[in-house]
């Protein structure tokens, strides 16, 4: 059994992206799953990208009565959670069958190429392409100016991305953190295995790499997320995408450090099919599987340039199905 595991304090939270910049949309998920009973939601950080999240949030709050906190993702140095892809349409040939457009769950494809505020940098264009014209780059919206973002947004929480070996600027972040005074219900650690590419990385790494953060930040007495990406940002929506994530839980969980433990990356669907029923984490994050469910819904709100919530029959169909991807770890145990 996890030794933290603490009931009353297991959640789900929705991962609107690091880099999305699709304020319409962010708008619309937030409401949705505001509406279906997550309890955090994590957006990029920027001002209007957090406005329009506490819009769809305030939509919510007032016909169900949920109140999630509100999460914003800054980071340490280079990470792929900080990204988004490109490529000059100009050298797509004519009789390409654009796959880059049909594996996009945001719609951001199209024959001008990508559109910069839908792309979230999820990744599944980049290998699509048979002539590997799509490439990437780094779109970090809270690099510059970490205080003033954390001033302007007043967030309920924050997800620091880091790496394994970059425990200078990690340390760096955490003094801005704790100088800006910003009153912060949680902070989230995400931390992956596979960001790496100048050696082989291990779980016990990755565990050390923890400790030592909890060391830097057990002076700030405020509650820890050990966020475990299994498969960051891998692109790739298979319902065995999570069997990394679990197997990295199980290696690793009953050593955390002090806190609670959410699975991220490459979650889905299905992934409570593959945890134990005595060995649970406190919570869970979902970010393209629980989008791509819900943006044919929203491309039809925005087509005719309003918000989703402004057709009460296909919102009412879009929380319904937001409830039922849930619904596995709303109940009391996972099966």
């Amino acid at each position: 059994m996890n030794k933290n595991k603490n009931k009353k304090d297991k959640w789900i939270k929705l991962i609107c992206g690091a880099s999305n910049e699709d304020i319409v949309a962010i708008e619309d998920l937030c409401a949705i799953y505001t509406a279906a009973g997550v309890d955090y939601i994590d957006v990029a950080a920027e001002e209007s990208i957090v406005n329009a999240a506490k819009k769809g949030i305030e939509w919510a709050q007032k016909i169900y009565n949920n109140s999630p906190g509100l999460m914003i993702s800054i980071s340490d140095g280079n990470d792929i959670h900080f990204r988004k892809a490109k490529f000059d349409p100009l050298r797509c040939p004519s009789n390409c069958s654009r796959p880059c457009e049909k594996v996009c769950p945001t719609f951001a494809i199209d024959i001008s190429g990508i559109k910069e505020s839908k792309c979230y940098g999820c990744g599944r264009c980049i290998n699509s392409c048979p002539l590997n014209l799509i490439s990437e780059y780094e779109y970090n919206l809270s690099k510059y100016d970490l205080a003033t973002t954390l001033q302007k947004t007043k967030p309920n929480a924050v997800e620091i991305h880091t790496r394994i070996n970059r425990l200078d600027s990690f340390t760096k972040v955490v003094s801005i953190l704790k100088s800006s005074e910003t009153k912060l219900d949680k902070i989230s650690i995400s931390c992956g295995l596979n960001q790496s590419f100048k050696k082989l990385q291990e779980p016990e790494d990755l565990l050390k790499a923890l400790w030592e953060r909890y060391d830097i930040l057990e002076e700030l007495n405020i509650p820890l997320i050990w966020q475990l990406d299994g498969r960051p940002m891998s692109g790739d929506l298979a319902p065995t995408t999570s069997r990394d994530t679990v197997k990295l839980f199980e290696k690793i969980g009953s050593d955390l450090p002090p806190g609670l433990i959410q699975l991220a990356g490459g979650t889905n669907e299905k992934t409570h099919e593959f945890l134990k029923s005595n060995n649970l984490p406190d919570g869970i994050a979902f970010g393209s599987a629980a989008r791509k469910i819900m943006q044919p819904l929203i491309e039809f709100a925005h087509t005719n340039n309003k918000r989703l919530y402004e057709y009460p029959e296909r919102m009412a169909l879009a929380i319904k199905k937001a409830q039922k991807f849930l619904e596995p770890w709303k109940s009391k145990s996972v099966k």
